[in-house]
C-alpha cells in the first residue's frame, strides 16, 4: 500500500467515519452469477476468529496492511468475482475503492474465538441482515460447527437459521459453511470424511424457513463425487489452509469443480500467501479452473 493511500485510510477512519456509508452507497455492483457458471471469491474473515496462521507461519496474517496489499492484489485480477470479509476489512476496502463491480460477502457469526475453551459458542458478532441490506452488500456467510459434544451448538443452529430466514426474506444469498465436529485433547477437530461432511451438509441445509437463498461452502475431502450427491444446493468449495503442496491442492480443485452442483470456490490463505509469495499467480491458477457459461 502507498504511504498516501494509508495515511488516507487512517485518516478517513478518524476525521470521516462517514464514508465507510458513503462508499457503500455509491458502490457499484453486480449480478451474483455473470458470464461463467462459477465464482471465485476471496476470503478475508479469518483474522476475526483470531486464526492468524498459514501453512505454519502462526501469525503470517497479522498485518493488516500486508493482508489489505494482498487482497488489493487478489481483487484486482481478470476473474475474481468479489471478497467474503468481515465489516472491518469490507470498510477498509470500501474506503481504497477496491469493491467496485465485485461480489461482498459479509461474514456474520465470528464468535468462536480459535483456540478459546468457548471455540463452539460461534455467536453472530459481526453482520447481521440488517446491517448487510443496509450496507449493500451481496450475501451472507455464516459458519455452522455442529459440536457433538458442545451445548452450544444448539443455539448457533437456532441464529444460523434464523439468518438464513432473514436473508431469504431480502432476497439475499445465505452461505453455509458446515463442519460435523468434536472436541479432542482441547481442540476443536472437524470430522473431513465422506460421511461426517454428509451428515453436516445435511443439517446445514435444513436451517431456515426456506433453502431457496440458501449455498453452501465445503472443503475438498476424499470421494467428492459421493459428497456432493448429499445436496442439490449450489455448493462452493473453501481453500482452508493446505499444508500439501500446491500443485497436489490445485489438482484436487480442478477435479472438484467438475462436479454437478460445484459453482465456484471461496479461497483466502492458499490464494493470498501462497509459497513465494505470487498472490496474483495463484489467483490466476485458480480463476483458469473455472468453467465458463
Amino acid at each position: 500500500m502507498r504511504d498516501d493511500d494509508r495515511r488516507r485510510l487512517t485518516e478517513d477512519r478518524a476525521r470521516h467515519p462517514w464514508r465507510v456509508a458513503e462508499a457503500a452507497a455509491e458502490r457499484s455492483r453486480r449480478p451474483l452469477l455473470g458470464e461463467r457458471d462459477q465464482l471465485l471469491i476471496i476470503a478475508a474473515d479469518h483474522p476475526a476468529r483470531g486464526a492468524l496462521g498459514v501453512r505454519g507461519r502462526p501469525l503470517a496474517m497479522a498485518s493488516r496492511v500486508d493482508l489489505l496489499d494482498r487482497l488489493g492484489v487478489a481483487l484486482a485480477r481478470p476473474g475474481v468475482d468479489g471478497l467474503l470479509a468481515t465489516p472491518d476489512v469490507v470498510e477498509d476496502l470500501l474506503l481504497l475503492g477496491a469493491l467496485d463491480d465485485k461480489l461482498v460477502i459479509g461474514s456474520m457469526n465470528r464468535g468462536g474465538i480459535h483456540g478459546t475453551a468457548f471455540e463452539f459458542d460461534d455467536r453472530f458478532t459481526a453482520y447481521d441482515t440488517e446491517a448487510i441490506v443496509a450496507m449493500r452488500l451481496d450475501g451472507g456467510k455464516m459458519l455452522c460447527r455442529i459440536g457433538l459434544d458442545s451445548p452450544e451448538t444448539a443455539n448457533t443452529l437456532e441464529a444460523c437459521a434464523r439468518a438464513v430466514t432473514a436473508l431469504a426474506r431480502e432476497g439475499l444469498p445465505a452461505l453455509i459453511e458446515p463442519f460435523w465436529s468434536r472436541r479432542e485433547a482441547g481442540a476443536v477437530r472437524h470430522d473431513l470424511s465422506p460421511e461426517g461432511m454428509i451428515h453436516a451438509m445435511h443439517v446445514a441445509q435444513g436451517l431456515g424457513a426456506t433453502s431457496a437463498h440458501t449455498w453452501l461452502k465445503i472443503p475438498v475431502i476424499d470421494e467428492m463425487e459421493r459428497v456432493m450427491e448429499a445436496t442439490t444446493l449450489p455448493t462452493l468449495l473453501l481453500g482452508g489452509d493446505p499444508t500439501a503442496a500446491p500443485e497436489e491442492v490445485y489438482t484436487s480443485w480442478r477435479k472438484a469443480l467438475r462436479l454437478p452442483g460445484v459453482r465456484g470456490l471461496v479461497v483466502g490463505r492458499a490464494l493470498l500467501y501462497p509459497p513465494g509469495d505470487d498472490v496474483a499467480a495463484a489467483v490466476d491458477t485458480a480463476a483458469g479452473m473455472l468453467e465458463v457459461s
